[in-house]
């Protein structure tokens, strides 16, 4: 049986997102929010839950943005979607932050094949390839990685489409590398809490809902520096 009821955070980049899936509906909050996210993420999933008159012991399950991205987003999310899912006894679904805005793009440009780069920060990029599968939504090619931007594994096929602020970083070379198999590039393109949702769906009937416990960030790094 799918979830019908699920809600989804996002804090992994400078945007704060919630959204509330209910029988295929999905309502938003989504707002550019830099440092602000541990004091907004929780008012904005209760006014969603409000606004459609639920409790959260009526969902079916917790989603939220693993990562990778802001080290501390990421805990952010999976402190506050593992605090709402002990409390109400909820499964939890962990969803790639990288697949979320690659979801985002084949939604918003209703193009096939996306590849995501977020800043890493130390001349590095986290990345992502992936392609709309026959149900729409983004099926990673390969693994997540964290890389240089020379060092990138590029795609044989073109047709691709670039997103996220990593292409700040990496995008005059990988554009260079790739010739003609780069149509567009959209570094604005953000992660979207209603894309963790549309994502996490239909991962509850195949058995990728964790307990609260196992919902842990993703970093990509082997190392990460604690301050």
């Amino acid at each position: 049986m799918s979830a019908q009821r699920l809600l989804a955070i996002e804090t992994a980049t400078e945007i704060c997102s919630a959204a509330l899936y209910v029988e295929g509906e999905v309502l938003e909050r989504h707002i550019l929010a830099p440092q602000q996210h541990a004091a907004l993420i929780l008012p904005m999933a209760e006014s969603l839950l409000a606004d459609a008159g639920l409790d959260l012991v009526q969902l079916d399950a917790l989603a939220f943005g693993r990562g990778p991205g802001s080290f501390t987003g990421v805990r952010i999310a999976a402190g506050v979607i593992q605090g709402l899912a002990f409390g109400a006894d909820l499964p939890v679904i962990p969803v790639s932050t990288l697949a979320t805005i690659a979801q985002g793009v084949i939604r918003d440009r209703n193009v096939n094949r996306v590849l995501v780069a977020l800043d890493a920060r130390k001349q590095e990029v986290y990345w992502g390839a992936y392609i709309r599968n026959r149900n729409g939504l983004a099926a990673l090619t390969g693994k997540e990685c964290v890389v240089r931007p020379e060092r990138i594994p590029l795609p044989d096929a073109g047709g691709w489409t670039g997103a996220g602020h990593g292409w700040n970083v990496c995008g005059e070379q990988v554009s260079a590398r790739m010739s003609s198999g780069l149509d567009d590039i959209l570094p604005d393109a953000e992660p979207h809490a209603g894309d963790i949702a549309r994502l996490a769906v239909p991962e509850y009937p195949a058995g990728c809902a964790k307990a609260p416990e196992e919902a842990v960030p993703v970093y990509l790094r082997n190392r990460v520096v604690n301050t």
